[in-house]
């Protein structure tokens, strides 16, 4: 019977005609009309035959146009067809929306990579010369549809405090991916890998995924950086070649292989700091020369020489200096500020305060952090940061002065006035 189905289903365009004919001549019958009244009825409607023809001819067109371009979006994944009754996501839920995230999500396979180093180099003192060329690479490789690794594997290496976690993280910000973020410093002992990949059956915390194994199957294109790699035990290190090599990662819990073909791994690392600053001064516009000397430092100051062969690229970064060590220093002591619920008045940072801190910089050399040097600000002005904030403020400045550093309430009015002037 069901080998009918389909010939039956041909048969059905046939078989409508014949019903749609013996139903008029039912009609005719049953409304006692002859052969000579319809004819004098088909003669009294001539006039509109053309009229209907190009009116038949027009919705026709338009059906096959209309169909032959929702089909075209609907392959794309840009568009669902339509019914005659309300879609379930239209009911349940924005589905315009949903649309929207859908195309975003395929689209930004080719990413403009001006657009992302400009706004990588907006925020990142400094390291120009690296925003630039991760955003080269990550345009290359998001554009492959053949993939069998993570979309990127990028070590970013030099001295501390130049902005790596913190490119790392506008990275993830600015592709809008979530972030995974792991300090290796914690894992510096053969059993940590527990952490990352899950315990086996039988041992304790077996009944929870590991905290990056769990991570990627929540948000498989996630950005996961791995802070001062070098840190790590060598346990942990054979638990990602796996991850870089072959494109998954291991539960040990359940045995389940997760995906990494989507997400994007950074790894940041201190050491050899001076030899890789000299490499990359001296070599500046020799990249394929620079990243082979850049390797054979890594190597030859201990780095695991499995790790550095599944690299894709290596990131020099170079030291803060002149105006960069000051722009720094300026957003450190914002983001210090903010976090007690305040703002720093435009032209509200002390400039000799500034000046100081890049004399300090000149003094300490790679020593000295802006990070260290905003903790010690806080530790002299929290308190009349605490008054400010208990009075109402909204801006305040800080002022350096005899005796020391200071926060001091701005006039909202005065600041407006300031801007306009401006």
């Amino acid at each position: 019977m069901k080998a009918l189905y389909p010939a039956f289903e041909r048969m059905l365009p046939v078989i409508m005609v014949i019903f749609l004919i013996l139903g008029s001549i039912q009609a005719a019958a049953a409304l006692h009309l002859s052969l000579a009244s319809i004819r004098h009825f088909m003669e009294w409607c001539a006039p509109a035959y053309p009229v209907a023809a190009v009116g038949s001819a027009f919705l026709t067109l338009a059906g096959l146009w209309f169909e032959n371009r929702a089909e075209k979006l609907a392959r794309n994944g840009l568009r669902r067809r339509r019914g005659w009754m309300m879609d379930v996501l239209a009911r349940l839920t924005n589905r315009s929306a949903l649309e929207e995230m859908l195309a975003r999500e395929q689209k930004e396979t080719i990413i403009d990579a001006e657009e992302l180093a400009a706004s990588l180099r907006a925020r990142v003192i400094g390291q120009d010369q690296v925003c630039e060329d991760i955003a080269a690479q990550l345009r290359r490789r998001l554009a492959l549809h053949v993939r069998g690794k993570p979309v990127g594997i990028f070590l970013l290496a030099g001295p501390p405090g130049t902005g790596k976690t913190y490119l790392a993280k506008q990275l993830a910000r600015q592709l809008d991916r979530p972030l995974l973020n792991f300090d290796m410093t914690q894992m510096s002992s053969p059993h940590a890998a527990t952490q990352l990949f899950g315990s086996p059956k039988g041992y304790v915390g077996s009944d929870t995924y590991g905290k990056l194994t769990g991570g990627l199957k929540e948000k498989p294109d996630a950005v996961v950086l791995l802070d001062e790699i070098e840190k790590a035990h060598p346990d942990v290190f054979k638990k990602f070649l796996t991850a870089w090599n072959d494109g998954h990662v291991t539960e040990a819990s359940t045995g389940q292989h997760i995906s990494t073909v989507r997400c994007i791994f950074i790894l940041t690392s201190n050491i050899a700091t001076d030899e890789l600053s000299e490499i990359a001064d001296r070599l500046s516009d020799e990249p394929d020369k620079m990243r082979a000397e850049s390797v054979e430092a890594l190597r030859q100051a201990g780095f695991a020489p499995e790790v550095l062969n599944r690299l894709d690229r290596i990131f020099v970064f170079r030291a803060l200096e002149g105006l960069d060590i000051a722009r720094v220093s300026a957003l450190e002591i914002e983001a210090m500020i903010d976090s007690y619920g305040l703002k720093v008045e435009t032209g509200g940072i002390d400039p000799s305060l500034l000046f100081q801190v890049m004399r300090r910089q000149d003094r300490m050399g790679p020593a000295a952090s802006a990070r260290d040097l905003a903790r010690s600000i806080e530790d002299m002005i929290s308190d009349s940061l605490i008054t400010a904030q208990q009075q109402g403020a909204k801006l305040v400045r800080i002022v350096s002065n005899e005796d020391g550093v200071v926060a001091e309430i701005a006039n909202d009015s005065e600041a407006q006035k300031a801007r306009i002037i401006k």
